[in-house]
């Protein structure tokens, strides 16, 4: 248990937190919310012990341990992604070698019936256990399948990673933090920089881990499909909701209105004994009733209503001019960085009032797509065309890296705007809550939520028609993020977002196009259709195959099926060959303990357990493998390979 108590933390004349305590039990899934700058992510850093409170203190088991995912990482350079993941198994090389040398020391002694032999033969069975619980049997296989489900593919295990951007270094580190698996799990904004897959892989791991886990996470869905308690900060003050997000949510209105009630009551009563003291003070035969009712006054329990921090922006796009009835077109559109094909002979037609929503594994070029289409990335081959009267919108996904450090935020504003909309300015600013001496501050000053603000502020200054938004809820806290989506709902030009955030694009599209392998794949509906339909897609092949055999034997004249392209069938070929050599080699390996559990006296050796743990994993492997081999021949045998 991992207990903060009367924690007290000021900065300069601000008070963050207010001698507030929390209780984080051992089995623990909470959600940690509130505004943007409320506190949420220092709290995780004094839980953490990488902050230290003005006051107060926090306690945890010494034996448990702790992983603590924060935006502020660096990872060293000259390791491949998997060796680098492997340095989470510190502990289990130690166990390893201790192993080693207890067996030596056994092999070597002849004391066997000593005081000090025996303990050597206990420390050697806990030793095996806990190597066996921290997976030291299966560490690599664990490792490249935490790194999968992350999103990357065994052809980048053997990649540098200094060859990775921060996001994707970002998810090593997560996968080490995984691998530990620390009794209390720290995550400050996981899903950053995460594409939806990533977030639904990483969103079954965390509801099924054993230990407790403490988020801080923007995403609605994500919250709630983990979470079973909120924990909310607001204006230095820490609520406790024994529910998910969305739950917590009307429980918080329903305790404020119930305050509110409560408040109203009292207010009443006490305006009553008011007027009661004042007519009974000019009667002398009632004086001491007066004083009896004020000294009722000062003993009563004033009910107070916790202040709250309501504010948000005020977004509303100007109407979009019309344009012309196609808004974009692409023919045969080519997109290479050097060897690297992103995007191969895409065709993609967009019409006046499509709302589309790109989605798909990071890397797959959505971003790529949408700089091309508003001119900021030229093509490698292939054409764009813009329709009649386009104005463009763009809010790209480093946007706020592009505003000017050294301006001011009014600068930054007037920079912006056309000469008939400066006038206005300062009241757009205020809008998106930049008012008083707001304004005069530097962008360089700004947090990432101020900065996010401004750049939408500067999108709304010009009438557009075709608005491109590549990741435009990063760091826009929950309100902020519902305004906005508000805003586009009622936004009545042409839309593309790109955004891995499922609770922002539900509803909020009403057609979605997946990237996948340099071409794009369409859906017409919202993402939670897109979901669907690619989870009905992902089912077994074994699954999918049988069904076809089923209705091809029962049907008196067969039917030719639908031809299937060599890139599928070569891919369905080689998952078949890396299956076969996986086999070979995990038989190859049980033979090998099979002649080692063979030998006279194994079982009576001290390393008899550690071989028995590694055949049952071999087995189990081998069992895997068998299951991804026949689903790949029934897949290839259903293409016609």
């Amino acid at each position: 248990m991992i207990t903060a108590s009367n924690i007290f933390l000021k900065y300069g004349d601000r008070v963050l937190m207010d001698t507030i305590s929390v209780v984080i039990q051992e089995r623990d899934k909470v959600g940690l919310v509130g505004r943007n700058g409320a506190g949420k992510s220092t709290l995780l850093k004094i839980i953490a012990g990488e902050i230290s409170p003005d006051s107060g203190q926090v306690t945890r088991p010494t034996s448990s341990s702790l992983g603590f995912l924060h935006q502020e990482m660096q990872l060293p350079k000259g390791r491949t992604v998997i060796e680098e993941t492997l340095t989470a198994f510190a502990e289990v090389r130690e166990l390893e070698q201790r192993i080693e040398a207890i067996n030596q020391e056994l092999g070597e002694r002849t004391d066997y019936e000593s005081d000090g032999y025996l303990k050597l033969i206990e420390e050697l069975a806990t030793t095996n256990d806990r190597f066996a619980i921290l997976g030291g049997a299966s560490m690599e296989a664990d490792a490249e399948k935490i790194l999968q489900g992350l999103g990357f593919k065994p052809k980048d295990m053997q990649r540098l990673v200094d060859e990775f951007s921060g996001g994707w270094q970002m998810r090593i580190e997560l996968a080490k933090m995984l691998l530990q698996r620390p009794d209390y799990l720290l995550l400050d904004e996981p899903t950053n920089h995460l594409d939806i897959e990533s977030i639904l892989w990483l969103e079954s791991f965390l509801k099924d881990y054993p230990g407790a886990v403490i988020l801080i996470s923007h995403d609605r869905m994500f919250l709630d499909n983990i979470t079973k308690r909120t924990v909310e900060i607001e204006l230095g003050k820490v609520y406790d909701y024994k529910a998910p997000y969305s739950k917590y949510l009307s429980l918080r209105a329903e305790r404020r209105e119930k305050m509110k009630a409560a408040f109203d009551n009292q207010q009443q009563k006490i305006a009553q004994t008011e007027r009661l003291i004042e007519r009974f003070r000019a009667k002398a035969n009632k004086a001491k009733m007066a004083q009896s009712l004020i000294k009722q006054l000062d003993r009563m329990d004033r009910v107070e209503i916790d202040s709250e921090d309501t504010a948000v922006m005020n977004i509303k796009f100007p109407p979009a001019p019309r344009s012309g009835e196609v808004v974009a077109e692409t023919e045969a559109l080519t997109k290479s960085y050097g060897a690297l094909n992103v995007l191969d002979q895409v065709r993609l037609k967009i019409d006046r009032g499509d709302r589309v929503a790109f989605v798909g594994q990071n890397g797959q070029g959505k971003t790529t797509l949408a700089k091309m289409l508003v001119n900021e990335l030229q093509p490698t081959d292939g054409h764009i065309r813009l329709g009649h009267n386009v104005q463009l919108g763009y809010y790209a996904q480093n946007q706020t890296d592009s505003l000017h450090p050294k301006s001011t935020v009014l600068e930054t504003m007037e920079n912006a705007a056309p000469s008939e909309l400066r006038p206005r300015v300062r009241s757009i600013l205020g809008a998106f809550m930049f008012s008083g001496e707001d304004v005069e501050k530097k962008v360089s000053v700004l947090s990432g939520g101020e900065r996010a603000r401004l750049a939408l502020a500067c999108l709304l200054l010009r009438p557009i028609n075709f608005l491109v938004l590549d990741e435009p809820t990063n760091h826009l806290d929950m309100l902020s993020k519902d305004v906005l989506k508000k805003a586009i709902l009622e936004y009545d030009g042409t839309l593309i977002v790109v955004s891995h955030d499922r609770d922002f694009l539900q509803s909020l599209t009403d057609k979605t196009i997946e990237f996948r392998d340099r071409q794009l794949h369409e859906y017409l509906g919202d993402v939670n259709f897109f979901l669907e339909k690619r989870r009905l897609d992902n089912m077994r092949a074994v699954e999918m195959s049988s069904k076809a055999k089923s209705t091809n034997a029962s049907t008196a004249t067969p039917k030719t099926q639908a031809p299937v392209d060599r890139k599928t069938l070569k891919k369905l070929e080689r998952a078949v060959q890396y299956a076969e050599r996986k086999i070979e080699e995990l038989e190859a390996k049980l033979a090998q303990f099979e002649t080692q559990m063979g030998a006279a006296g194994f079982y009576e050796s001290a390393d008899a357990q550690k071989v028995l743990e590694a055949y049952r994993q071999c087995q189990g492997d081998l069992e895997v493998t068998m299951e991804q081999w026949e689903e790949a021949q029934e897949a290839l045998e259903a293409a016609g390979g």
